[in-house]
């Protein structure tokens, strides 16, 4: 590297100054080659700096980065902050979210894998299904009882009914090819409902998403996954008759995917989710007698089952969102829905990725005697949420 500076400072050095005007050169010598290397330091470790860059979008922080944590993608010391409740919907249809509910005390999901549903007992217990089982949780959140594995996995979709002052939890089974009865309280199996060949129909392939009873104790198990066809059993399990067809017709089903008895009216109906029907999924009126009455309401996005307490129905949406409405059918109230499409419809948003107040792909919903209501979502790791009533 050459230095012209001191050339320029000897050429302009005054004469006849002596030993005074040489100090003076070599001091401002030293000066300007100290200022040199130091600038010329700094610059190299700036191109280290860059060199050792990072790919594309690598280490880019988010808003709010410069917090004083450890920014080598782990802060271990911090533990990140308990998020906080969120209100949602509108109107009479208000909630509040509780955070953490359900989780362990490690604060994972006590569930699992989900692609279930949920109903609440008289006394107030939750019972929601999932791939590993049935889970029953204290109105706190807290696990009380679980029933794992056979004949207890996979429950796609779960009802409860008393009887005889006993409460019996009905599942429809879809990929175990069948509707299943037992006790809620021990989980002793009370009966169980393969493909009814008395039907005169094809068992190739089987598989049930949906099950409810009537109050005469009649069953229905919707093979959703399959035929699109309803059956009817009597209390005991004995086939009396099935109805429905695959298609995208008025009177045909495109994923007869969920489905409940609508005490809204009487007599009560078959509240049916036809889920991917075209171009936009609907719920349909059946009666008990498995005859055609009318389109509920279309344009739902995917319908995957509904829930009834009072006046009011609550239909989960795969995309992300719950939808209630009321005897009349109006949407009274949209809740939890995710704008993003990558998370919608999406069963691997894992846990750390979840958003207060906001679904990624709900399946299941029901509602306790005080009006909350509990939601979860088919997810990897296993969601579900307690929404509390806001009332006044």
């Amino acid at each position: 590297m050459t230095f012209s500076a001191p050339k320029q400072l000897a050429m302009e050095l005054p004469r006849g100054k002596g030993c005074a005007a040489m100090k003076t050169l070599f001091t401002s010598l030293f000066t300007f080659l100290f200022a040199t290397l130091f600038l010329t330091g700094c610059t190299n470790q700036h191109s280290h700096d860059t060199d050792h860059g990072h790919g594309e979008g690598e280490h880019q922080h988010a808003e709010g980065d410069h917090d004083g944590h450890d920014h080598d993608g782990h802060d271990h010391d911090a533990k990140p902050d308990a998020p906080t409740g969120v209100r949602m919907g509108t109107g009479l249809m208000t909630f509040d979210t509780v955070p953490g509910w359900g989780l362990t005390a490690e604060g994972k999901s006590a569930i699992g894998p989900t692609h279930g549903g949920v109903i609440i007992g008289k006394d107030g217990t939750i019972y929601t299904s999932a791939d590993k089982g049935v889970i029953a949780f204290s109105p706190d959140g807290k696990v009380a009882r679980d029933f794992l594995g056979e004949p207890y996995t996979n429950l796609h979709d779960i009802e409860i009914r008393s009887e005889g002052g006993t409460e019996y939890l009905y599942g429809a089974r879809n990929k175990n090819a069948e509707g299943i009865k037992f006790n809620a309280a021990d989980g002793k199996v009370a009966l169980r409902l393969p493909f009814p060949s008395e039907s005169g129909l094809s068992a190739k392939p089987f598989s049930p998403t949906a099950i409810t009873v009537s109050n005469d104790g009649r069953i229905f198990l919707s093979d959703g996954y399959a035929s699109n066809i309803i059956f009817t059993f009597d209390k005991a399990g004995k086939y009396l008759k099935h109805f429905g067809a695959k298609g995208n017709g008025p009177r045909q089903f495109n994923t007869a995917h969920g489905m409940t008895l609508d005490t809204r009216y009487e007599p009560n109906r078959l509240l049916i989710c036809d889920r991917n029907h075209q171009p936009k999924g609907r719920l349909l009126h059946y009666s008990l007698d498995g005859e055609y009455i009318n389109e509920v309401i279309g344009g739902l996005g995917m319908p995957t089952s509904v829930s009834v307490q009072g006046d009011y129905v609550s239909v989960p949406d795969l995309h992300g969102r719950v939808v209630i409405l009321d005897k009349t059918n109006t949407i009274m109230a949209v809740l939890g829905h995710n704008p993003d499409p990558k998370q919608g419809r999406n069963y691997g948003v894992k846990q750390a990725d979840w958003i207060e107040g906001v679904f990624s792909g709900t399946h299941g919903s029901g509602w306790d005697a005080d009006g909350n209501l509990y939601v979860q979502d088919w997810n990897v790791d296993g969601r579900i949420m307690k929404l509390v009533r806001v009332k006044g």
